[in-house]
This record gives C-alpha cells, structure tokens and sequence, in this order.
C-alpha cells in the first residue's frame, strides 16, 4: 500500500459555492484524520502555492465546488507544480464543467440527452426575448429548463412552464455565467450515480433515488438537511438500476475523467435514464449523495477517500 504524505483538503474558493465546499472540506479531512492520515485543510489564496512548495510529498484532495474548483484550472496548475492530485485533469474538467459541451459529447455517443440549446448573453441580450421565445418554444417546448451553462447545485436553474416565464429565467441563469442552456423538461424520477476508482478500475455505486419535499431538487433542497428524501439503493428495477450505472460508468471513461465522478440522470417513466450533467468534484457534505452511496456499498468513507489519495500518490510517482 503505497504511503500518502500529508494530504491537502482544499475547499471554500471564490465561487458561489463556497460554503457548500467548506461543509465538503469538513467531511472529508475529519474521515481521512479518522484513517490516520495527515492532513491540512486549506483554501484558495495566494499563500497556497508557497504552502504546497513547503509540503514534499503531499497530495491535493480538491473540494472545491463551482467553476473555480471544476473548470480544470486549478488542476492545470498542480499539474505544473508536479504535485498529485485526486479527481480528474484540467481538459476533462473543462468538458465536464460545461453542460453545453458535455451533454452534446454524452448525445454524440448515442446515450439519451435532453433537448438543448445553448444562448451566450450577448445574443440573447442582442435579438431579444420576445424574438426567441417562439423558436424555443418550437424546438424545445414546455416546459423547459433554463440553467447556467457552467454552474453547479442548480444555482440559476428554473423550471419555465410558458412563454411569460422564460425572460425572467434567462436573466437568473445568466447570474451565474455567460452561457445559459435551455433544455428539454424530462420527467420520471432523479437519480445520481456515483462513479469511483479506488485503483482497480472505476466502479458504479448503487444509484440514490432523489425526492425532494418541494418537488425540485433546488439548492435549498439540496443542503437543507431534512428538505430531501434519499433512497439508496433507488426504488427502480433491477435492469433499470443496472442501465444506470452503465450510463455513469460510460460518461465516466468518455469523458476521460478520473478518480471520482457523479452522475445525475432522470429516469423515464420508460426506464430509460437520460443524462443532466456530470460533477467531477461532487459534494461530500452530510447531505450529499456520494456518502450515501458508498456507505450503501459497504465502504468507508475515510478509507475510500484514503484510497482515492494514495491512488494519486501512485501516480504523482509513476
């Protein structure tokens, strides 16, 4: 087993996030602690270079949720300072991240995607709301979902159900980023998968059905504890569940992601899962799916995040 210096929990950032990935942060240096590692918890600021430099050895655990901690620049950056870290390299994140990217990579491989345009704010600024509304409506029909194209815990994310509510939509969506995304509404029931790797290969974890009390996964009821009901295994057939994690597992190695990832789906009333997004640094509050998916699979979460960084030691010396 290889030996794992000390291990660097970075969360918090700039991003609207912030707070969730303190809770993220939390969660995992106090299970890694509990395995005996050592560790150091801390955030994104001009000292972090010069603390990384003062750590020989060490490996970044990055729980930094948001376009700061996804969109793979950070990563880009350990990479150039030689040091190992868990979870997947700059150009994956960058796919990844981006829902108008990864969903049309996801179509491409003839997995289901919801319908989708992506409108930059400058257009939609330039030709108007009232000029759009009939061709979305045509090409996407209602209702619809409005989301920021690089944003995360459904942040500026709204359910549009007529032509009157999608203005006021766009303009959330477009406070969290300069692309907005207008998508197919797909119902049937929420799940997330989550893929992980412990060094034998990447492996899908039973699938947590979501049902939220409010009847939207929104980001109150995504970290209000009690808002959301979790079940883990989901209440799906045994061949719908299987097709789940063949769809996380295939958007895990197309995508060229590493180490971690989580997958979101709806299921179909057709058992069909169809793909939303992928988190390449998902949540690990006590409120997130990924602990209750590997406690579901009879894992610890202090010795499989353990394995997760000894797996990035292995590489930062291979």
């Amino acid at each position: 087993m290889t030996d794992v210096g000390t291990v660097v929990v970075l969360a918090g950032g700039l991003s609207h996030e912030r707070e969730v990935s303190l809770r993220s942060g939390r969660q995992v240096a106090e299970a890694l602690r509990d395995e005996g590692l050592e560790v150091i918890e801390s955030d994104v600021d001009s000292g972090l270079v010069e603390r990384l430099d003062g750590l020989p050895g060490a490996v970044v655990f990055p729980l930094l949720h948001g376009e700061t901690g996804e969109d793979g620049a950070l990563r880009e950056v350990f990479r150039l300072l030689d040091v190992p870290f868990v979870g997947s390299d700059g150009a994956a994140c960058r796919v990844a991240f981006d829902k108008s990217i990864a969903t049309t990579v996801v179509a491409d491989a003839g997995l289901a995607t919801p319908e989708q345009v992506a409108l930059p704010h400058e257009i939609f600024r330039e030709l108007g709301a009232q000029a759009l509304v009939s061709a979305l409506a045509k090409r996407i029909g209602f209702p619809m979902m409005i989301k920021p194209s690089r944003s995360g815990s459904a942040l500026g994310c709204t359910k549009v159900a007529t032509p009157d509510e999608l203005p006021a939509a766009m303009v959330a969506a477009f406070a969290y980023g300069s692309v907005a995304v207008v998508e197919t509404f797909i119902a049937g029931t929420e799940v997330a998968v989550t893929v992980i790797d412990r060094g034998d290969g990447p492996v899908a974890l039973p699938a947590v059905e979501i049902r939220p009390d409010s009847g939207i996964y929104d980001y109150a009821a995504r970290y209000t504890a009690g808002a959301t009901r979790f079940l883990c295994p989901a209440d799906l057939p045994d061949p719908v569940s299987q097709r789940c994690s063949e769809v996380a597992l295939t958007v895990h190695r197309l995508l060229g992601l590493a180490d971690l990832s989580r997958t979101d789906l709806i299921v179909r009333p057709d058992g069909v899962p169809v793909f939303l997004e992928v988190s390449v640094a998902p949540g690990m509050t006590e409120t997130s799916s990924v602990p209750l998916a590997i406690e579901a699979a009879g894992w610890g979460i202090g010795e499989t995040c353990a394995d997760l960084a000894r797996a990035a030691a292995r590489r930062g010396r291979g």
